[in-house]
């Protein structure tokens, strides 16, 4: 029943990484990776990293 839960909640971290990073304009592969590997502790540093553009 845990693991199930922890494979829940790394796979919704995921999702949510990566659509935060695509709305940024950031690699969404890289943080949905980074999403499913460390779950709730990727969410902080994909709102700390600084937006990528045309502007850099």
């Amino acid at each position: 029943m845990s693991i199930l839960l922890v494979l829940t909640i790394s796979l919704v971290c995921a999702v949510v990484c990566h659509f935060i990073a695509k709305t940024r304009g950031l690699h969404p592969v890289f943080w949905g990776m980074m999403g499913l590997l460390f779950g709730p502790l990727a969410l902080p540093f994909v709102f700390l990293t600084g937006r990528s553009g045309k502007d850099h």
